[in-house]
């Protein structure tokens, strides 16, 4: 994403009225790959690799910190309700 923090921040609030806590952004992918992504990618695995492809990549992780599954982009949070709800 460009820009650094404050503007991100800042677009998100104006441009889609953001009312949620937005987070720093951090590196997903390469040598300075932040600690839970690491995580999150060694322990999933399988045909994604270990590379993050695109915004809004899915990780479902249990409630023992368990990655559970991985999920494109293109799959709608309602598209895994199920699997949430059987956790």
């Amino acid at each position: 994403e460009p820009g650094s923090n404050e503007e991100i921040k800042q677009f998100a609030c104006t441009k889609f009225k953001a009312e949620f806590p937005i987070f720093d952004k951090v590196d997903v992918n390469g040598p300075f790959t932040a600690p839970v992504y690491q995580f999150l990618k060694s322990s999933s695995g399988g045909f994604f690799g270990d590379l993050i492809k695109w915004n809004f990549e899915k990780f479902l992780v249990d409630k023992n910190g368990k990655v559970v599954e991985r999920y494109p982009p293109t799959t709608s949070p309602f598209q895994i309700e199920v699997r949430v709800i059987d956790l």
